[in-house]
């Protein structure tokens, strides 16, 4: 007896899910009812937010725009649903959303703020989303400077003159490292630099303002708070702390012994102070060891502060992903002949730093958060404005109305970095 086989020889086509798998009743039983434990907890947490909203929506829906003090607030509310109503005070928003969002920024220089906001989209936008023309990275290379005048204000000659001596510096650093070394360069180039921004600008920039004069007026330091505040620490702080993370972490790993010790000193001081001491540092003690006389920016100082702060937990996130790496991907370097920096640039880091965007972004959304902290040393962010708001006589006893636009602002901020996380993630993914 014989007996043949059947082997196919052509794939089965692809055909549609089931109907009741397609559907939100498929849908509903895949995702929140697919067992019995599974049930009892959606319809647990169904309850719960039934029972947040039940309580939440009825005070905020009942609720006056039009007054002018909480007690005010109270009557119309009263007048409108009953004595014993109550609801949310949101004319305390639209009275004072100017200052939560502003500070003290002088009300006819408003655009100020707004055009730097605008121009910091365009200057991240080729450094997040690869589509962008490259050649917009100069003017991400410029936006810090222009961001600070438009903000501050005073002579545009000192911009000009400090984007001119590092467009020079970086002239002069691909002349001399190919003649002296990488390292001699970058050190006479960081002593030039430096001493052409503390000794030469200031006396030129005076002499051609007075021939040219071209300039903001000048906002003080003191006028800034509220959510400007926040976004310019937050941001600045994120933008500038990636590439020293990286730095000390590299340092930490160098078998240099000297580097490998600072590197590892710097990060675990940093890991073991509390920010908000550092930030009474800068607040107070910094000004003890500057030279008589000179002076500080309270923000710039707080802005440094913040930078570092953030860069030593950069490291360590990034330290995971380069641990996280095999030894044969810097093998591989070696084996293609590229000498260290070639070798990070090009192999190493670049798959470290998609290993470590979750821990990054995570850093970066409990920075941006942090930076509420200044209103301890005296720097009005929206939390510190609201505690100001809320000693007014008029508007004294409102909280949960200041808080929750608060909330819902830097919700939208670290929400977009969020979402942009989970971008770049997909979008990155090579596979397994």
């Amino acid at each position: 007896m014989e007996s043949t086989g059947f082997v196919r020889t052509t794939m089965v086509p692809a055909v549609a899910p089931p109907i009741s798998e397609r559907t939100v009743v498929g849908w509903l039983r895949t995702n929140l009812f697919s067992s019995r434990l599974n049930s009892a907890l959606t319809v647990l947490f169904l309850a719960l937010i039934a029972y947040v909203l039940w309580q939440f929506l009825p005070w905020a829906i009942r609720s006056s725009w039009t007054a002018n003090s909480l007690d005010e607030c109270r009557a119309s509310i009263k007048a409108a649903y009953g004595e014993h109503a109550s609801g949310a005070c949101w004319a305390v928003i639209r009275e004072r959303y100017l200052q939560l969002i502003y500070g003290f920024y002088p009300a006819e220089y408003y655009w100020r703020p707004n055009l730097t906001f605008v121009l910091m989209l365009i200057a991240l936008a080729p450094i997040l989303f690869p589509r962008v023309p490259r050649k917009l990275l100069i003017f991400s290379g410029i936006y810090p400077f222009l961001g600070y005048w438009l903000l501050w204000g005073g002579s545009i000659w000192g911009v000009v003159l400090v984007v001119g001596g590092l467009a020079a510096a970086y002239f002069l650093l691909t002349v001399l490292s190919e003649r002296y070394g990488l390292l001699v360069a970058v050190t006479s180039i960081v002593v030039g630099t430096i001493l052409w921004w503390m000794v030469a600008v200031a006396p030129l920039q005076g002499v051609l303002h007075s021939v040219i004069p071209l300039g903001l007026p000048a906002v003080a330091s003191n006028q800034f708070g509220g959510f400007t505040l926040s976004t310019i620490i937050g941001v600045t702080g994120i933008v500038a702390s990636l590439p020293l993370g990286i730095v000390w972490a590299l340092g930490r790993r160098s078998d240099m012994v000297i580097v490998r010790a600072i590197s590892v000193g710097f990060i675990e001081f940093i890991r073991g102070v509390p920010l908000i001491t550092l930030l009474f540092v800068a607040s107070t003690l910094l000004n003890i060891f500057l030279p008589p006389g000179t002076s500080f920016d309270i923000v710039l100082r707080v802005v440094i502060v913040v930078t570092l702060f953030s860069s030593g937990y950069v490291a360590e996130v990034i330290r995971g992903g380069l641990a996280a790496l095999p030894a044969g991907q810097f093998e591989a370097g070696a084996a293609l002949g590229l000498d260290y920096w070639k070798s990070m640039r090009l192999i190493i880091l670049p798959q470290a730093l998609k290993i470590s965007i979750p821990g990054i972004v995570s850093s970066f959304i409990g920075l941006f958060k942090d930076t509420t902290l200044v209103s301890i040393i005296g720097l009005l962010d929206p939390l510190g404005l609201s505690n100001a708001i809320r000693a007014d006589s008029s508007w004294n006893g409102i909280v949960w109305e200041l808080y929750a636009f608060i909330a819902v602002l830097f919700f939208i901020f670290c929400f977009a970095m969020s979402r942009y996380s989970m971008h770049l993630e997909k979008r990155l993914e090579t596979g397994h």
